[in-house]
């Protein structure tokens, strides 16, 4: 891997000396040591926004794990550091981190992926039909049912989705898990690897990505990880890693940690992204809450004051919303709102969280998976409408919800509710989307293209 970050390394860790030769089987050791020295004389935290060690130094060191060039003592040593420091909570260590975690991910034809979903032609409202996501940190002790993972196969019927995830970190069912449970046909994930995306988006609107297919040097931290004992920087790092982060143009996350919202905002802003909304619940949680107040860090697109239409060497830019000019002004740019949303929102009631969770495994919870996709749950169950709340978060967020023509079955919503969101539609189009058939119809394909990429099948 030639590393984004290669050419602003720090002579701390460029000048080192490395004590083992390179094999076939072990590559060249790097030190860090210099680093962690610096990282053990800072001042405790908080830090002002110049940090006092530059996060590209200290995301390029972090990045010579997924090479296998750091010695598993130092690795500590550093996740350890960044942890009693507080810089894993930096937003620029994460947004640098995570952008030299999508660098080591396998490679992506990201210009076919795009010719695809332009062919899909499933713009509407405020959303230009690319790539969504919808994720959480995890982390937050509750044990609820896999919300984002069932919100984002229901959101395909309308959306272009992207889900990446992985099994269970800290949870006893997850993402990954829940999907290899379905009956009576479940999805090969492993078969969906980095060259078979664009064909599965021609096939439909899901596809999950299933982490260890990308991020294969991960493997290197693992026993790390594990003898380690510690949330650490990898914890946070999944709902920034998705490998077609650059496609992605929508995105809700939730944070276990009230801390961590502006945290996360700050991040994903940092990224360019200008559609996205970071949320946590009152209780710590990290969804949209069905037991009462969620906090929410909504990035709201807006137009750029110094676009310049002309300044766009690339023919189709008006069409990408974007230019071949790294240095031409974005056409959209975010602006950060922060509110509060509650179930009534949504035109729901409150359901304490023991109504939706309870730990429950990978195949109690792909059986509730399946109830909502066939429609076969009760239209007021907790569980659905804790579901249903999460995903209209996503449609408010992509602006499908701002489409004033009616679809979905039925008339829309117009009434606005914090933030000048209309939540109350975004549940409409969820319940359509479940009552419809389409996300079942969606998944299903998801299903069949992962068996036929299968070598195995």
């Amino acid at each position: 891997m030639t590393s984004s970050l290669s050419k602003v390394l720090p002579t701390s860790v460029a000048n080192v000396l490395t004590t083992t030769a390179p094999t076939d089987a072990q590559p060249e050791r790097i030190s860090i040591a210099p680093l962690l020295k610096r990282l053990v004389a800072l001042p405790p935290p908080p830090y002002s926004p110049s940090l006092p060690i530059p996060a590209s130094e200290i995301a390029l060191a972090w990045a010579r794990t997924f090479e296998n060039r750091l010695s598993g003592t130092q690795l500590a040593s550093l996740l350890t550091l960044l942890c009693s420091t507080g810089l894993d909570k930096h937003p620029e260590v994460i947004a640098q981190c995570a952008a030299e975690m999508r660098e080591a991910s396998a490679p992506i034809d990201e210009q076919k992926i795009r010719q695809v979903l332009g062919k899909r032609k499933r713009a509407r409202g405020g959303y230009r039909g690319g790539l969504c996501d919808i994720v959480g940190t995890g982390g937050d002790a509750w044990s609820t049912f896999n919300i984002s993972t069932t919100a984002s196969i229901i959101a395909s019927a309308l959306l272009a989705m992207a889900k990446h995830g992985n099994r269970a970190q800290t949870s006893m069912s997850g993402s990954a898990d829940v999907l290899k449970a379905m009956q009576p046909k479940a999805p090969i994930l492993e078969a969906l690897t980095a060259e078979h995306i664009p064909s599965a988006y021609e096939e439909g609107n899901y596809a999950f990505l299933f982490a260890p297919n990308f991020h294969s040097g991960m493997k290197y931290a693992a026993t790390v990880r594990k003898e380690l004992g510690l949330r650490t920087i990898y914890n946070l790092m999944g709902p920034l890693a998705n490998p077609v982060h650059n496609l992605v143009e929508v995105r809700v996350l939730g944070v276990a940690y009230q801390e961590l919202g502006p945290v996360f905002a700050q991040a994903l802003r940092s990224t360019g992204l200008t559609k996205a909304m970071v949320v946590c619940g009152a209780e710590d949680l990290d969804e949209i809450s069905c037991a009462g107040k969620t906090n929410c860090w909504w990035l709201k697109e807006v137009p750029n004051p110094n676009y310049n239409r002309n300044s766009a060497s690339d023919a189709n830019a008006e069409e990408d919303d974007d230019t071949s000019d790294d240095d031409a002004e974005p056409k959209y740019i975010s602006k950060l709102e922060t509110f509060s949303l509650e179930p009534s929102d949504f035109g729901f009631p409150v359901h304490p969280l023991s109504e939706v969770g309870g730990g429950k495994g990978p195949k109690e919870n792909a059986k509730v998976l399946q109830s909502i996709l066939k429609s076969e749950m009760e239209r007021d169950h907790p569980i659905l409408h804790f579901v249903l709340m999460n995903i209209a978060a996503l449609f408010v967020v992509s602006g499908i919800t701002e489409a004033d023509e009616p679809f979905a079955g039925g008339d829309v919503i117009s009434e606005r509710g914090p933030a000048g969101g209309r939540w109350k539609e975004g549940a409409r189009l969820a319940r359509w989307c479940i009552e419809s058939g389409r996300a079942l119809e969606e998944f299903d394909k998801f299903v069949e293209v992962t068996h036929r990429f299968s070598p195995s099948v």
